[in-house]
């Protein structure tokens, strides 16, 4: 009886090490507003090139385009000079600027900071250090929020990349014997206005740094949400969380070190009641460190944008739940590779 041995395949090899170029592809067409703009009509090379003043040739611009439409990012009628693009559903809904559904916010970030930082992750493995604009001398966050055009970027990039696990949250989580919910760092109140939406019984705050309690504000009233959903502004390190029934943090911890996210932890729990809970939303690493791909990748980005931050495994965060006093740990998950990291008191 024969036996087949399967060849070694660089398949793998070379699609990951030249990811950077459908990467940057779909970058450039969000930095371009090509989505929004086809979300309007759809449009021949010579149509998009003239209104987004590309001076490539007619042929680069097809080989642009039709490699958007092999990505499945765009639909195709015709072919050639004649062809008409248009966006495909999944682009249509979440890449289109007019829409409230638009996720692109953390594309254009990877697009405007991450992409040129991420260059630079040899440097980091063997320094240690950030690769962003600390490198200037400057502070992620005192360069982020000095600039209200930096700030709004930020916002919405945090928004975009969570807001289908937001709505997973709102949706699946049992809300039943709680009555109102913090969100730590809220950032433009989406996860607060998504939970009032779902959960018509909820009051909800969302806490950060003054500085963007004005885009919270102006979000939220465009969903008409003010009577339920509230800002209150503060430092999470320097103040007092206000107190809950559940306190939430998305994407916060992993920006720190073991010692800060032990800290923060500790001060979740005593804002928290009595059977209070904790929901932490994360890209939890599975246990063995070999399925979430998404999970480690985050972890590498915390290196190049914090230096000290890291992403964690639900026993990791065990741990540091049990040191803060809480009683039991579950997890929830929710949109691809993200989960809710409960902590019940």
């Amino acid at each position: 009886m024969k036996t087949t041995t399967q060849q070694p395949d660089p398949s793998n090899i070379i699609q990951t090490g030249m990811g950077f170029w459908p990467s940057k592809v779909l970058l450039t067409a969000m930095n371009a507003g090509l989505f929004t703009m086809l979300a309007k009509q759809a449009q021949t090379v010579k149509q998009i090139k003239q209104n987004l003043n590309w001076k490539c040739t007619d042929r680069h611009a097809m080989d642009f385009m039709d490699a958007l439409h092999a990505l499945q990012f765009l639909k195709r009628k015709g072919s050639g000079d004649s062809a008409a693009y248009s966006n495909a559903d999944d682009a249509d809904t979440f890449l289109d600027k007019d829409k409230p559904s638009y996720i692109g916010g953390i594309l254009e970030m990877a697009n405007n900071r991450l992409f040129r930082f991420w260059a630079d992750l040899d440097e980091g493995l063997k320094t240690g250090k950030a690769q962003n604009e600390s490198k200037r001398g400057e502070d992620l966050f005192e360069v982020i929020y000095s600039s209200p055009e930096k700030l709004k970027e930020f916002i919405h990039a945090m928004s975009g990349i969570q807001l289908g696990n937001f709505m997973s949250f709102a949706k699946t989580f049992d809300f039943s014997s709680y009555h109102s919910l913090c969100d730590i760092g809220g950032s433009g109140a989406m996860l607060s206005i998504q939970v009032a939406l779902q959960q018509p019984h909820m009051q909800c705050i969302s806490f950060d740094l003054p500085p963007v309690e004005p885009v919270a504000a102006e979000t939220i009233e465009r969903f008409q949400l003010s009577d339920r959903v509230k800002t209150v502004s503060g430092d999470f390190f320097a103040d007092d969380f206000p107190s809950a029934d559940i306190i939430v943090m998305g994407n916060i911890l992993h920006d720190w070190s073991e010692e800060k996210k032990q800290l923060l932890i500790n001060k979740a729990y005593k804002a928290l009641p009595e059977n209070g809970v904790l929901v932490v939303i994360e890209n939890i690493i599975d246990e063995d460190r070999s399925q979430n791909v998404f999970g480690l990748m985050m972890s590498l980005n915390m290196l190049i944008e914090t230096k000290e931050g890291f992403d964690f495994t639900l026993s990791d965060f065990e741990g540091w739940t049990q040191k803060a006093g809480f009683r039991s740990v579950d997890q929830l998950p929710l949109a691809g590779p993200t989960s809710a990291a409960l902590a019940y008191k």
